[in-house]
């Protein structure tokens, strides 16, 4: 399943949901957060986050209650330790945040809605409470928490300031034997500071001395008892303030149950309201569940887009089809779309909004996807086969209870081969009985789910004018990549856009029996390369640029004896690089090494002639003197050579890979 949560971006949800909770406890809820498959549960916990909706809409978000060092104030409690004064404190302030929390619960009643009845089951414990303010502010036990400690701490008071009276007024009488004009304390005890050298005219005791030793602490023998009494006086406080802690963590322990009891319910809530929160961030509805496999989605928005530009999606699917194929244009909105159907399914099932005007949601026994390309370097397997690996997955695992979501199906192979395998695995799902949702670009496949009962064709829709997606899902109808339309509108010539068409629909072999009118408009071969290279030439004419760029300097072929390997391949052969079976452009012969460079769909390659095989040679794909910078020179390096050609220009360099 986490498999899937990244796929569809739910752990970017539960991200999102765990910035609203307050509670470590909601927080780690909120990270173990998956599907349910009781639907009882799942239309409790809708209902439980609608609750906590219609409160913050009404009555505004509830108190924040601080449970900070709770679970360790209840550990320590329970093992018979002592509790802190700040620990002591922490405790009231939590009891105060819950009936302050109960208090909020309790004016929400009048919403009718049994979240806020939870207050019945908040203990503030308004005695502890009292009590452990009564006795501790600010980190220490209060004079006030008990008679005797009040006392004392007053006869320390008195100690303190005659102790501190006598030892000045033996400063006042002896300046010249003390380094400075006041008392000072040292390890709790008052003292003197007597320069070294009169040492033996302060008598006392030496309890410290500076850095550097030039100055003494002396506590002076005159004040010394005075000084042993404020220390016993000092234990006793001590024992004091240990006894009124003690007696408080008694307290507090016989009120463990309420207190656990409330923490609980105050991690509970925080969820709840988390998902409330969640839910106004993103404008959400609660959608309906139901175990009919039926799925309605009106006017629903991804809920990590932005919801002033994303378009809403309008989904159906279980009524009368278990399956859509959905076609479009590139980055028409195909794969959000899926996405969002899928995410709006977990979502639901957690308990959570959707972002929609209204949906109805079947529940699903698991959710399994194949979207993104796969590839997998460290285990060798690309695009193709990754695809290949994930769907035979998919289709083992996959039942009556399931939603399967395929992303561009079939692709990354032989389009002839992977229109058939497309067509196979729709057939797989259709026998499973789930409910599937797949995207591609194979005429076929649409020709097919309109034909196949059970499945039905979607598309995304495409502004034609604008030559931009809408990310309009329209159900019912196939959609068409719009490649040609858009190549057409961009500039390529009416006759390659013919010929590719032809080519595309599998119409080429009916060329010769069209006659020689044909021939014309469709050209094939070396001729027709060299007309549509023409036309390429005098669309570049029309726009300003002519011929006037940068030409590659071809370097000149030594004479005599040839190299058997260099004679093998040429510059612009076409040619299938093994074992990975995929074509590209021979761009730098083969050197001494035996090793030659092929220009690939994403790069450029070094690779050893062995593991290459001709396809066409070069003359047959291109005129004797074609430039093929065009293919192999970088549009900087081309933009360089065409400036050097007009004279010299001062720091304008040509980079040669």
């Amino acid at each position: 399943m986490n498999h899937t949560f990244q796929i569809l971006e739910f752990n970017h949800i539960l991200e999102k949901l765990k910035e609203f909770a307050h509670t470590e406890a909601a927080g780690e809820r909120i990270e173990n957060l998956c599907p349910s498959l009781n639907e009882g549960e799942v239309r409790k916990s809708l209902r439980d986050t609608t609750e906590a909706r219609t409160i913050i809409d009404r009555m505004g978000l509830p108190p924040a209650v601080s449970m900070n060092g709770l679970q360790a104030i209840i550990h320590t409690t329970k093992q018979g330790g002592c509790l802190s004064p700040e620990e002591l404190e922490n405790t009231g302030v939590m009891l105060t945040g819950v009936k302050r929390f109960k208090e909020f619960l309790n004016r929400c009643k009048y919403l009718e809605l049994g979240l806020a009845y939870y207050e019945l089951d908040l203990d503030p414990l308004e005695d502890l409470a009292r009590e452990i303010f009564e006795s501790v502010r600010n980190g220490r036990v209060e004079d006030s928490a008990s008679k005797y400690l009040k006392g004392i701490r007053q006869d320390i008071a008195r100690l303190e300031e005659k102790l501190r009276t006598k030892a000045e007024s033996i400063l006042r009488g002896n300046k010249k034997y003390f380094s400075d004009s006041y008392v000072t304390f040292r390890n709790g005890r008052i003292c003197l500071p007597v320069k070294k050298d009169y040492r033996t005219s302060v008598p006392g005791s030496v309890i410290d001395q500076s850095a550097t030793g030039s100055t003494l602490f002396i506590e002076p023998a005159a004040i010394a008892g005075l000084n042993e009494e404020l220390e016993l006086l000092r234990i006793g406080e001590e024992n004091e303030t240990r006894r009124i802690l003690y007696t408080l963590t008694a307290v507090v322990e016989e009120n463990m149950e309420a207190l656990e009891a409330d923490k609980r319910l105050l991690e509970k809530l925080d969820f709840l309201f988390a998902k409330g929160s969640l839910s106004l961030s993103m404008e959400g509805i609660e959608p309906s569940v139901n175990t009919d496999r039926i799925m309605r989605i009106v006017k629903g928005r991804h809920p990590l887009m932005n919801p002033e530009t994303v378009v809403p999606l309008d989904f159906e699917l279980g009524k009368r089809e278990r399956g859509i194929v959905i076609t479009g244009p590139n980055t028409g909105g195909k794969t959000v779309s899926i996405k969002t159907v899928g995410l709006f399914s977990l979502m639901a099932q957690c308990g959570l909004h959707v972002p929609a005007i209204e949906a109805d949601l079947c529940m699903n026994s698991q959710i399994l996807c194949d979207i993104g390309d796969g590839q997998n370097i460290t285990e060798n397997l690309s695009t193709f086969s990754a695809h290949i690996t994930n769907v035979m997955k998919i289709l083992h695992t996959a039942g009556r209870e399931s939603l399967v979501i395929l992303d561009e199906l079939g692709s990354g192979t032989d389009p002839a081969e992977g229109m058939g395998i497309a067509i196979a695995i729709l057939e797989e799902l259709q026998n499973s009985g789930c409910l599937f949702l797949a995207t591609t670009h194979y005429p076929e496949v649409k020709t097919y789910a309109k034909e196949a009962e059970g499945i039905t064709n979607a598309r995304m829709a495409f502004d034609k004018e604008t030559l931009k997606p809408l990310y309009r899902m329209e159900i019912g109808e196939a959609g068409e990549s719009c490649a040609l339309f858009i190549a057409q509108r961009l500039g390529m010539p009416e006759s390659m856009i013919k010929r590719a068409e032809l080519y595309a629909y599998g119409k080429r072999e009916s060329l010769q029996d069209q006659g020689p009118a044909a021939a014309a408009v469709f050209p094939t071969g070396k001729g027709s390369r060299e007309k549509t290279q023409g036309e390429f030439a005098q669309c570049a004419k029309r726009k300003g640029s002519g011929e006037s760029g940068p030409r590659i300097e071809k370097q000149k072929k030594p004479s005599g004896n040839k190299n058997s390997m260099r004679e093998k391949f040429a510059v612009g052969d076409s040619v299938m690089v093994y074992p990975d079976k995929k074509k590209g452009i021979v761009c730098m012969p083969v050197n001494e090494k035996g090793v030659l460079r092929v220009q690939m769909p994403d790069g450029k390659i070094w690779i050893n002639h062995k593991r290459v095989k001709l396809l066409v040679a070069t003359e047959e794909l291109y005129p004797e003197d074609y430039d093929f910078s065009i293919i192999f020179d970088t549009v900087e390096n081309r933009k360089a050579r065409h400036k050097m050609g007009k004279g010299h220009q001062e720091g304008l360099t040509v980079t040669i890979e």
